[in-house]
């Protein structure tokens, strides 16, 4: 009998020891009694993350169904969840996955507990970050909104550590219409005799369609269209029995990833709904809080995911033998994967810089000049990282070679479900004119100048090197932006590359101050990181030969 070769899996250590970067970085911004205070949950937290990673890959055929009816024809609309999502809700209620962000312990360093455990939970729980963003950015907008009743009400369940009481939030927003353009929501609002407010209409695609509650937009009758004659709601899914109030499932989203979140389409049919800030207009700017608080989640998982595809492959290049020698001493496979760690870890710490950013803000403790930096780094942080996911699960993905295309190892879902990143909670287009009106309503450009430049500051000559890569970077968006205002046209056709830019020279930057703290601690894994990624592409703007009647004839002939 022949016994052929079977090539070992790669493995998973514990996610917190095993984070060299996530340590150091708690290392260098908490507390030391705060940081010692976090660390057994945050250890516990990275052994969970494993056998939840065990769990998905052994149930990663079955997904969420729809059962429309019991077996006596009562239209119920039950949601069967998969194992991960049942087992990965009370973990996260536990631990203060969300509730880690309201409990007030460690003041402005609230928000850094509280993504530092999302971001070891994320990668393992097939996406039950999604319902976990939505509840965190409905919380902070019942809060923002002074709606003592709602906030009585539902705040206390959605951030609550025990399971049995914690409510999920869904977001409803997407329709047939579009799902960036808001303001052609279809959703009619109308009241009753009684003063109760109903909703009418279909929701093409709501994340999480098990959740509690959601906050939605729709259209008071009479209303102007636009997002302005939008109004925010607050809905309560279901009654008592566990019957849908006045509305309907459709159907599940067949998607091409994210599929063990049960995305569906809506059909309201009266739901009732109650006003979130009392006024009958604004819906779009009222939501906004919840917009901040989701995209941020946005960027810290897909920083959770770039890290755990790594830390994959790394293990695999210590398992696997080609040619002779394992993958990790290959020259070419290492040059491969060192450019892939730089990437992740500028988008880790330009994620972090603005978690940091909302603790101080929810803690009345940020500077106009943060106000400024925190109101321009939303979506720019949401867009670079997004799009740097997919990228490393791809290369990831092909740094497994064949394996890395074949369901049953796990690793295909990686970049399927990276995908959603750039999607999700506004395009990168989107995103990218988000910044341009950031610019326009009141953020300062040049304060986002002047953080580079201090947080790029070393005596390192190496360091220094890739500190003018990050200047420079940022001087030619500056430039390009100045010449270009007033032109509506360049603005738009040039939004992505200027956004980008300023997302991976603010990486750069932020790695720069991070590996010049590591280098005084004995650390110099951080400034090679640093400088591998200042040999990376940070500059994408170019100088324009063409112009949009060119593109028009490039796209379309």
């Amino acid at each position: 009998m022949y016994d052929s070769f079977n090539q070992p899996r790669p493995r998973l250590e514990n996610q917190f020891d095993d984070d060299a970067l996530l340590k150091s970085y708690l290392a260098r911004v908490l507390p030391d009694d705060v940081r010692a205070a976090i660390t057994p949950a945050l250890r516990e937290m990275g052994d969970h993350a494993i056998a939840l990673y065990e769990l998905s890959l052994s149930d990663y055929k079955n997904e969420p169904t729809l059962v429309h009816f019991d077996p006596w024809g009562e239209r119920v609309d039950r949601i069967e969840l998969t194992e991960v999502w049942k087992q990965a809700k009370p973990l996260a209620a536990t631990y203060g996955v969300v509730g880690a962000a309201y409990e007030d312990k460690y003041g402005r360093f609230d928000r850094v507990h509280q993504y530092a455990m999302a971001y070891l939970f994320a990668p393992s729980t097939d996406i039950y970050t999604c319902p976990l963003a939505m509840t965190d950015g409905a919380a902070r907008t019942l809060l923002a909104s002074g709606n003592e009743e709602l906030i009585e009400k539902a705040v206390p369940r959605l951030t609550s550590r025990e399971p049995e009481k914690m409510w999920t939030s869904g977001q409803w927003m997407t329709e047939s219409t579009g799902g960036s353009d808001v303001g052609r929501s279809e959703t009619v609002a109308r009241q009753d005799d009684d003063g109760q407010w109903r909703l009418y209409g279909r929701k093409w695609f709501t994340s999480a369609a098990t959740s509690n509650m959601a906050i939605t937009l729709g259209r008071p009758e009479g209303n102007p269209p636009g997002g302005h004659g939008l109004a925010l709601f607050f809905v309560e899914t279901r009654d008592e029995r566990g019957l849908l109030r006045s509305m309907k499932i459709n159907r599940l989203k067949d998607k091409l990833g994210t599929k063990k979140v049960p995305t569906a389409e809506l059909s309201l049919e009266g739901a009732p709904a109650t006003l979130v800030t009392g006024e009958t207009v604004n819906g779009v700017r009222n939501i906004t809080p919840m917009l901040n608080i989701t995209r941020t989640w946005n960027a810290v998982v897909a920083v959770s995911a770039m890290r755990r595809a790594l830390c994959l492959a790394n293990d695999y290049a210590k398992r696997r033998v080609a040619f002779g020698s394992p993958l990790h001493e290959k020259p070419l496979h290492v040059d491969t994967l060192a450019e892939l760690w730089a990437e992740y870890t500028g988008a880790f710490h330009l994620a972090f810089e603005v978690v940091e950013l909302i603790g101080r803000d929810e803690h009345d403790v940020l500077s106009e000049e943060d106000a400024s930096l925190l109101r321009l780094l939303t979506p720019i942080v949401k867009l670079t990282t997004a799009k740097q996911g997919v990228r490393i699960a791809s290369e990831v993905l092909e740094a497994f070679g064949g394996a890395g295309y074949v369901e049953d190892t796990g690793l295909p879902m990686l970049l399927r479900d990276a995908q959603v990143l750039p999607i999700w909670e506004g395009t990168t287009n989107v995103l990218s004119l988000d910044t341009l009106r950031a610019l326009g309503r009141g953020a300062d450009l040049s304060v986002l100048g002047r953080a580079i430049a201090r947080w790029s500051e070393t005596p390192d000559e190496e360091l220094a090197e890739a500190a003018k890569v990050a200047n420079q970077a940022f001087a030619s968006a500056a430039t390009w932006l100045a010449g270009a205002q007033g032109k509506q046209s360049e603005l738009e056709r040039s939004a992505r590359r200027f956004a980008l830019t300023l997302g991976r020279a603010t990486e750069l930057a932020l790695s720069i101050r991070h590996a010049e703290w590591a280098r005084g601690h004995g650390d110099l894994r951080p400034r090679a990181t640093a400088r591998r990624f200042a040999q990376s592409e940070i500059n994408l703007m170019r100088e324009d030969v063409l112009g949009k009647a060119d593109d028009a004839l490039v796209v379309f002939g």
